[in-house]
């Protein structure tokens, strides 16, 4: 089928996707550097039209779930290796971290299959009591936040098994030895305005350190500064019960929606810290043109294009090396 027949049939939206599918097929088979950052930079420049890339990664998350039942041992080692250094990545950027941690998750399942077991199984084993500590750490939490008059949402969640993996490769310690396998996230019903909700995040922040002893250390603020994918939150890790660290994650509805769904994430936002800077309408604009098929979505893809990569060049060298021009 032609791409021509493909604009007769289909119009010039899907044809233009479609296209940008095959360019970014044809630059990942001719690069022998797909596992390098730049590359992934390329790609996304390269894909003009951002929806081809969350097409790849939607086809590589269905292929990661289907290649347990291939019988070629090579095939699935080579997928899941892409999955975690291409796609993964990919799929942080864009803020998708749901299907990051299926695709990283899913890589150690294929590639390093004992250790995916043996650590599945040991937070099968411990479920129970992580459960009731969770549970024993929350309660007086509780009280205290709603005794201060905010409205919030709490919850305890376990990691992922590659991220539990990674900080054993890390700290080069046995699972007995992490001791943070799982968070306690606290999501605040704030008004949507910047310094209301920094105040209610420092506000839970000040509650929550002076009923458990913090370790200043690990404290992480992305308040202030939010990471450059958008993402905002307060990290803090505090000594519970039994003498146990614990991680509290501390954020707004807002924050925790972008956090959880954001669909472009990954952005060059030159006005983050202004009151007005519209990162919210930004992220709502690109989820609403993905989500409603009557809006002029090309409008609001060439703007995000343009926004990632207004000013990046990128060089192939005569050998193939990859790099980004100052």
């Amino acid at each position: 089928l032609s791409l021509e027949s493909v604009r007769t049939e289909f119009g010039d939206d899907v044809a233009g996707i479609i296209k940008g599918l095959v360019k970014t097929s044809e630059l990942y088979t001719k690069s022998a550097v797909v596992e390098s950052e730049n590359f992934r930079n390329l790609l996304l420049s390269f894909a003009e039209d951002m929806r081809v890339i969350l097409i790849m990664i939607a086809d590589r998350v269905n292929t990661m779930r289907q290649i347990k039942d291939s019988d070629n041992e090579d095939d699935r080692l080579k997928v899941a290796g892409e999955a975690v250094y291409l796609y993964a990545p990919l799929a942080h950027k864009l803020g998708l971290y749901k299907l990051k941690s299926e695709l990283e998750d899913l890589s150690l399942k294929y590639t390093q299959r004992e250790t995916y077991y043996f650590l599945k199984d040991k937070l099968n084993e411990t479920k129970a009591s992580r459960d009731q500590y969770i549970a024993t750490f929350i309660e007086p939490v509780q009280r205290k936040l709603t005794e201060a008059g905010l409205k919030f949402d709490i919850k305890g969640r376990t990691k992922s098994i590659h991220s539990i993996w990674d900080k054993m490769q890390k700290q080069k310690t046995g699972f007995e030895s992490i001791y943070d396998l799982f968070a306690i996230r606290i999501i605040i019903d704030s008004e949507e305005e910047k310094e209301k909700e920094k105040q209610e995040c420092w506000q839970a922040y000040s509650i929550i350190t002076d009923m458990y002893q913090p370790n200043p250390k690990r404290l992480r603020d992305w308040l202030s500064i939010p990471k450059s994918n958008g993402y905002e939150s307060l990290h803090i890790t505090v000594m519970g019960p039994k003498g146990k660290w614990v991680e509290v994650q501390i954020r707004t509805r807002r924050m925790d929606e972008i956090a959880e769904r954001g669909l472009a994430a990954h952005w060059r936002y030159k006005g983050v810290k202004t009151e007005n800077g519209g990162l919210d309408d930004w992220l709502s604009s690109v989820r609403e043109s993905l989500e409603h098929l009557e809006n002029d979505s090309m409008k609001v893809m060439d703007q995000f294009k343009m926004d990632l990569y207004e000013d990046e060049v990128f060089v192939f060298t005569p050998k193939g090396d990859l790099f980004k021009m100052a």
